[in-house]
């Protein structure tokens, strides 16, 4: 398999790396535990079917373009950070 050409930037990364510039932030169990953190957080395990008003779905789809994700995605985002109490109303 041919490998991808590399810009300037990812090129000096790769430099870096190879040169022993960079260290672990944390052991292994600690890679492990935030992994399975992570893939708790983002395991989509039901699905739900609702009604929005084509507006309000523009708007949406402009906010997720504006975040570089995809808007389903993006509501998914907002639905799990109001579950935790994180989104907050702006005053």
């Amino acid at each position: 398999m041919k490998k991808p050409k590399l810009d300037k930037e990812e090129q000096e990364i790769v430099d870096s790396v190879n040169r022993g510039e960079w260290q672990s932030a944390g052991s292994k169990d600690d890679f492990r535990k935030y992994s399975e953190i992570a893939k708790n957080t983002l395991k989509k395990d039901r699905r739900i079917n609702i009604r929005v008003s084509g507006t309000d779905i523009a708007a949406i789809q402009i906010r997720a373009v504006d975040e570089g994700i995809p808007y389903q995605t993006f509501i998914s985002s907002v639905l799990h950070k109001f579950a935790l109490g994180k989104l907050v109303e702006k005053v």
